[in-house]
């Protein structure tokens, strides 16, 4: 098991990886997929069922009233899921090479608390924040620009998801160059 030093560098490549890319990103990925295509599907059937004028003629600002809630709501909860998948990833890397390499579990958690710094949690949930509101954003956008009927709703949900896909996958990279470029 402690070939190479594998029991001191799986530890930290496991925390650092999840905590710093993989939890963002694929928390960000999953609620890209089902959030950016529920949001985009709810505003445009509301565009297409004129829901959305029925708000402005009511003097309700709909960008107010449809979008707001959502950005926030997505915002504030992406970190959350990134953490609990920071935490399952970490505990599952713990798991396997406890379990399966054979590694020590104090120094496993002694390597993992070694190398793992605060601003790595924090640049991850600071990435979750980003990668929410964009998810919240572009939903609302592709849903308030829909074609009408139910092909232009179904058009822009697909629409919605793949633009907030690459979003984040491009907003990744400018964080990590601007949280770790030294």
């Amino acid at each position: 098991g402690a070939r190479f030093s594998a029991e001191t560098v799986v530890p930290s490549i496991v925390a650092i990886g999840m905590v710093r890319e993989l939890g963002p990103v694929l928390g960000g990925l999953m609620v890209a997929a089902r959030v950016a295509s529920s949001i985009a599907a709810e505003v445009g059937t509301m565009k297409v069922t004129e829901q959305i004028d029925a708000l402005v003629t009511l003097s309700t600002h709909p960008m107010k009233y449809l979008t707001a809630p959502r950005v926030l709501a997505a915002t504030l909860a992406v970190p959350v899921l990134v953490a609990v998948g920071d935490s399952i990833g970490i505990f599952g890397g713990y798991l396997v090479g406890v379990n399966r390499l054979g590694f020590n579990p104090a120094t496993y958690l002694k390597n993992t608390r070694d190398f793992l710094e605060v601003w790595d949690i924090v640049s991850g949930l600071w990435k979750g924040a980003a990668f929410g509101f964009i998810v919240a954003v572009t939903g609302c956008y592709y849903g308030m620009n829909s074609g009408r009927g139910a092909q232009g709703v179904g058009r822009a949900t697909k629409a919605a998801v793949v633009a907030a896909s690459v979003l984040i996958l491009a907003t990744n990279y400018i964080l990590t160059e601007v949280f770790f470029s030294a």
